[in-house]
């Protein structure tokens, strides 16, 4: 019998949050660098194949194998289809029409689609007023944080950010359907692994078909790196912490994540490129923090208490 999901964070679960926002706020960086030379969903094949090899060879290594229950493969399918498939073509594309900043701002709206999809269909993750006004405080921060050119920017190309939309409902719906895996004695890394080789079979014939990768020039020596930062550090170590995060913390807590990627972008760039922090990132990453209290529920309730 598998433990109960904490759904109120701990430290560890807050600092696999933080990891994560910085492996997939990297994807976006990653994603706008390789699109310069190759084409969607061969970038996607890439991404997923790599990252499935990398996985198995850990797994080869590790002395693990995948669970023979019935049933568990085409769960797999599934959950790639919806997790990854899909939702990484669809930001691919989008990438190609509006900038990572546009995106980012629309992958924020992941929570508040999480959170509708948990209340729907989980008997333990329900919808609550507190975390309504958290993720929709969150959302708003992101906004702030990244600006009222991307914000204005969001009239343009509404295909573009339909697939953004598209993708991110894809996500809440994978994060819900992830729980079941936990109960069926598969761990994180199995998850991980079965899901970006049934990710990486869906893909193949759509990039072979639409994208003709044998047609294409030999990407340079900048793109394979960042092709292969997208496959090691987005792809592979990070959906091996989501499936982590996802079996102690639930699903609505891991979909938090998109709210951080922004904050640890910009503080990344602070730290590292000299970047300066403008007074809208502190009322932004105010805006978050306010949201991941009032998500959390805990200080509201001490001082409900009072």
């Amino acid at each position: 019998m598998t433990s109960p999901i904490n759904l109120r964070m701990g430290a560890a679960e807050w600092a696999m949050l933080v990891v994560l926002s910085i492996l997939w706020g990297g994807s976006f960086f990653f994603l706008e660098i390789a699109l310069d030379e190759v084409p969607p969903f061969t970038l996607v094949f890439a991404r997923l194949g790599l990252s499935a090899l990398l996985m198995l060879a850990f797994m080869a290594f590790a002395r693990r194998a995948m669970p023979r229950r019935p049933g568990l493969w085409p769960a797999l399918f599934l959950l790639a289809f919806l997790n990854t498939a899909l939702p990484f073509s669809l930001f691919a594309y989008a990438q190609t029409e509006i900038t990572s900043g546009h995106a980012s701002i629309l992958n924020a709206t992941t929570p508040l689609w999480g959170v509708i999809v948990a209340h729907l269909f989980t008997p333990d993750e329900k919808a609550t007023p507190g975390k309504l006004a958290g993720v929709a405080a969150g959302i708003a921060g992101v906004s702030v944080m990244i600006g009222g050119g991307a914000i204005s920017g969001l009239g343009a190309s509404l295909p573009a950010q339909l697939a953004c939309l598209g993708a991110t409902f894809c996500y809440a719906l994978a994060g819900v359907y992830g729980r079941r895996f936990r109960a069926w004695g598969a761990g994180p890394f199995e998850v991980a692994t079965g899901q970006l080789i049934a990710g990486a079979t869906l893909i193949l014939p759509v990039a072979l078909l639409i994208d003709r990768p044998w047609q294409l020039a030999l990407p340079g020596t900048t793109t394979l790196l960042a092709i292969g930062g997208l496959a090691l550090f987005s792809t592979t170590v990070a959906y091996f912490l989501y499936f982590s995060l996802i079996a102690r913390a639930g699903a609505t807590n891991a979909l938090l994540v998109t709210l951080l990627i922004p904050v640890t972008a910009i503080l990344l760039g602070t730290l590292l490129l000299g970047e300066v922090l403008l007074p809208r990132h502190w009322v932004g990453m105010a805006l978050i923090a306010a949201g991941f209290v009032a998500i959390d529920g805990r200080l509201v309730d001490r001082l409900r208490d009072t």
